[in-house]
């Protein structure tokens, strides 16, 4: 029986190596790390580079990982629990709020979104499954932080970017918004990324009542909160519910 392929080895070796820390390693570094010759490693990352599963910063010539490895990775997500469990229910929320639903979870320091469901109406939207969003920024950002499905830590010691003037880019802010998240249940962020568009999202927890992800709805200003800005209490209300059923479909207690 043949054994394994030496460069194939390696290459994992060099993409489990991009996705720890920053993400963002020199030729040297990755060298240096696995212990290869640079003539090696730079061969290597030129060929996983080919096939975009790595990019190459033309600023700083640092190395991260590519485009492509996400989107193999949405051919996972599509037999993950916690998406097949949240389809009927995402959908149910859709065609309730009559706004678009996305079920996020964490990754590296970001919210990926594994599901998406359009806006039941005719205008043209955009998938946004293997898309990432800001935690401080979003509301099923939030979400994670608050209930502890993804370390605080790193993003207040990061600074927080500041995406428009809503953004909670202080730690202090942000930390008490995130005492409010847990004690009322849910999040929402209004013009925080994007200025005219909001969201709201509450917790999907598993087994033990641990939070495992978050479900929202998204929109405009105009269509996700009231006049003075503020989310539908309507809205919040489906969010919520849709949460709780899907956490029931994953084995949570009642909370």
């Amino acid at each position: 029986m043949a054994g394994p392929v030496q460069s194939i080895e390696r290459a994992a070796a060099i993409l489990r190596l991009l996705a720890q820390g920053s993400g963002r390693l020199g030729l040297g570094e990755v060298a240096a790390s696995l212990g290869l010759a640079k003539g090696t490693t730079h061969g290597i990352l030129r060929t996983l580079q080919s096939v975009d599963f790595v990019e190459q910063d033309r600023a700083t010539g640092k190395y991260q990982l590519g485009a492509a490895l996400l989107h193999l990775g949405t051919s996972y997500l599509d037999i993950n629990e916690l998406r097949s469990r949240s389809l009927n229910w995402a959908d149910a929320l859709a065609a309730r709020s009559g706004e678009a639903v996305r079920i996020g979870v964490p990754l590296e320091g970001k919210v990926l979104i594994v599901h998406h469901v359009f806006r039941p109406d005719d205008t043209f939207q955009t998938l946004d499954v293997g898309s990432l969003l800001p935690l401080h920024a979003s509301a099923l950002g939030k979400v994670l932080l608050a209930f502890g499905a993804t370390p605080v830590e790193p993003v207040l010691e990061a600074e927080p970017e500041t995406y428009t003037r809503h953004t909670l880019a202080s730690p202090q802010a942000l930390n008490q918004a995130l005492g409010e998240i847990r004690e009322a249940g849910w999040a929402s962020a209004v013009q925080e990324t994007v200025m005219g568009e909001a969201d709201i999202a509450a917790p999907i927890r598993g087994q033990g009542g641990l939070v495992v992800g978050a479900v929202g709805v998204s929109g405009t200003v105009e269509r996700i909160c009231d006049g003075k800005g503020r989310p539908q209490p309507s809205l919040v209300g489906l969010t919520r519910d849709a949460a709780r059923a899907i956490s029931r479909d994953l084995g949570a207690a009642r909370w």
